[in-house]
């Protein structure tokens, strides 16, 4: 017979191999094999770039040493030139990857931005010249080439398949630690930052820090599935919070680069914003989702098509468009010069319009507007308003129209959201053309309804949902 303490242990121990069984079967990754067979094909990339540092002040404010004196000739050889600027060298150090055998390699386009030297080392220590083939800042890839054969490659995976919580490993140089491998999670896809929106980035909570950028970002089967770029920190640290490009972007560009040297982007030329409960409510639609136009730019795609503020974009060219971010890099991958379909809510009602996509042009600036003269006030809405000059229209981005709004009490328009100094160019779908058709348009307003405003406020056009109280 066993007994009681015998039989108690040897549960125990059968638990704790069972479990540990168990989460064997379950797996957490081992990436021994995927560093292993991939490490030679990612690069350290260090660059030196020459800044101009003011010389240490040997003289007098506004003193300058004749050139060919005695005194020119001392300081020269002991000081440099006193009346010049001295330049230092400023190195930095990034990673990358090896795109192809004959030496093309993959990094980021703000690891060698105004680089005067770029220096690609190898796994062996091997250290070669680089030159830069082309970069796109805006999705910050840029495609360098070394003098070299046979070199290891890293294969490509596709971005498209990735699924939120898949196990991802980063091979990069954080601090100048080289090949150092950080593992982490998928934690979200089709990321859009302040400052990138035409990158769906991959986000996710692999360690990442200073030196790592331009490295690969593996999947499990050991294919890059994007270029580690960003992180999110108050301190400059790793906290959780990574951004990576993904390679099907990535690739977009090196095409593109191979091909005529350059990037180009389709655009559209409106400005938008996220459709909320309350505006989705306002323009007929079911739940918050697409794209509200709140400007269309002139002369852009967009007003040639016929687009209007107050449309909202649904789906273009038959990728559906669930929030405002969506939408950039959609338009930004269609091919310049393609007649696309677009699906938009107007008036409450759906309907397709066609627009042939331009060239994203370098800049693209939209103004603010200012004061007229002649007041205005409307009781039921709380706000005081009066008519635009012509050049505030032009400053505003306006044909024409508009109404300045001087003074807002509490009542429907501050619950909107509406302050002083807003042009008000839009009311219940109504292009607004003087202050007398803004009251009229007010008096109509059906209470306990939203309707949807059109403001521009500081150089932004923005749409709020207005909302007078059933009394």
């Amino acid at each position: 017979m066993i007994h009681t303490k015998t039989w108690s242990l040897m549960s125990v121990i059968l638990a704790w191999f069972l479990l540990s069984a168990s989460a064997h079967a379950r797996g957490l990754p081992d990436f021994t094999d995927l560093v292993e067979k991939n490490a030679d094909g990612v690069v350290n990339i260090s660059t030196k770039t020459q800044r101009d540092a003011p010389s240490q002040q040997m003289l007098p404010p506004g003193m300058e040493v004749p050139e060919g004196t005695p005194f020119d000739d001392f300081f020269r050889r002991f000081f440099g030139n006193p009346n010049q600027p001295r330049s230092r060298p400023h190195n930095s150090v990034g990673s990358g990857f090896v795109l192809s055998e004959d030496g093309y390699i993959l990094t980021n386009y703000h690891v060698i931005r105004n680089a005067d030297e770029i220096i690609v080392r190898f796994s062996d220590r091997t250290e070669l010249v680089a030159e830069v083939l082309g970069g796109d800042e805006r999705s910050d890839v840029a495609l360098l080439k070394v003098e070299a054969t046979g070199l290891p490659t890293l294969q490509l995976g596709d971005s498209n398949d990735l699924k939120v919580g898949e196990w991802v490993l980063a091979i990069g140089s954080p601090f100048g630690f080289d090949y150092s491998a950080t593992a982490g999670i998928i934690s979200a896809l089709g990321r859009s930052l302040p400052s990138d929106s035409y990158v769906p980035f991959i986000q996710t909570d692999v360690a990442i820090n200073p030196g790592n950028s331009g490295g690969p970002l593996f999947n499990l089967d050991g294919e890059v599935i994007g270029i580690n770029s960003q992180i999110y920190s108050r301190h400059g640290g790793f906290m959780g919070v990574s951004f990576a490009i993904p390679i099907d972007v990535v690739m977009n560009v090196v095409e593109q680069i191979k091909a005529q040297g350059y990037v180009s982007r389709g655009w559209l030329g409106v400005v938008i914003q996220d459709v909320t409960r309350e505006l989705a409510e306002s323009f007929g639609l079911s739940r918050p989702q697409g794209a509200l136009v709140s400007r269309v730019i002139p002369d852009s795609p967009a007003e040639k098509a016929g687009f209007r503020a107050g449309d909202v974009i649904l789906e273009f060219d038959g990728r559906n468009v669930v929030t405002s971010s969506d939408l950039p890099p959609i338009v930004g991958r269609t091919a310049v010069g393609k007649e696309t379909n677009v699906q938009i809510m107007r008036e409450q009602k759906r309907q397709t319009i066609k627009v042939v996509v331009e060239e994203l042009p370098d800049e693209d600036q939209v103004a603010l507007s200012r004061v007229g003269p002649q007041r205005s006030t409307d009781n039921r809405l709380a706000i005081e308003v009066i008519e635009v000059s012509y050049e505030q229209r032009q400053e505003a981005g306006l044909d024409s129209g508009g109404v300045y709004v001087m003074k807002v009490e509490t009542g429907p328009a501050l619950r909107a959201g509406i302050r002083p100094g807003d042009v008000i160019s839009n009311l219940n779908n109504v292009q607004i053309e003087s202050v007398q058709q803004f009251l009229e348009v007010a008096k109509s307003l059906e209470a306990g309804k939203s309707v949807p405003v059109l403001i521009h406020r500081e150089g932004n056009s923005q749409f709020l949902a207005l909302r007078i109280d059933e009394e």
